[in-house]
């Protein structure tokens, strides 16, 4: 009896063992991940339609182009003052490719947390948990990620995420092919929660005239 007891005191401390083990083996989702969920990533899955038009004003001239997009099919509306374009991902000739190129930079702008996970094979990224915000000033998280260096329309840039603890994006700045002087530097302001995605709408550079937003946004869900 002594040795069953023996035994079965033996297998329960294993079990329990491995079940700290397991627990204490459980990760958190990496900061790329964080940020991303936090606003609203994980609600993408839904959404059959986004439109939206991308503007920029600088100092006294106004650019837009609107876009219609359905992630599920990948078609894509372009929308100018001088023409409109269909097209999909999938066969996309020398105009439409062209196109694309406006298509993913707008893109880009509305949904950066997003391609935080989407663009996760092509990226590293390094983590800082308080630096000097470039134009607050302000100490926030700070996430660098670089694109490698082939693929996509602009290889080996670099983007720098600053961020406070509820993981919103305040601030950006963009280093074109990873240079260490900054190429633009905005913030993140006007946050709207549409059907689940949380995106900012305005960008500002400081101590310019310059700013880049979104209106018309409307997202289509199940």
């Amino acid at each position: 009896m002594k040795k069953y007891l023996l035994a079965l005191s033996l297998i329960t401390g294993i079990l329990t063992g491995f079940t700290t083990i397991d627990e204490g083996n459980a990760q958190e989702p990496p900061i790329p991940e964080k940020i991303a969920n936090a606003n609203g990533f994980e609600n993408w899955p839904k959404v059959k339609e986004i439109k939206f038009t991308f503007n920029v004003d600088r100092d006294t001239t106004h650019f837009e182009r609107s876009w219609i997009w359905n992630p599920r099919t990948n078609d894509i509306t372009a929308t100018t003052a001088e023409s409109t374009l269909e097209y999909n991902w999938a066969d996309m000739d020398s105009t439409a490719y062209r196109t694309n190129a406006g298509f993913i930079n707008d893109k880009y702008w509305l949904l950066a947390p997003y391609q935080l996970v989407w663009d996760g094979d092509n990226i590293t990224y390094e983590h800082q948990a308080a630096v000097e915000a470039p134009i607050s000033k302000n100490k926030m998280q700070k996430l660098t990620i670089v694109y490698g260096n082939e693929g996509g329309y602009t290889p080996g840039d670099a983007y720098d995420f600053y961020f406070g603890d509820d993981l919103i994006v305040q601030e950006w700045v963009f280093r074109k092919a990873n240079q260490s002087e900054p190429s633009m530097i905005t913030t993140w302001e006007d946050y709207q929660e549409i059907n689940g995605l949380k995106l900012a709408t305005m960008h500002k550079m400081p101590n310019s005239k310059f700013k880049l937003y979104f209106t018309g946004v409307e997202v289509t869900t199940d």
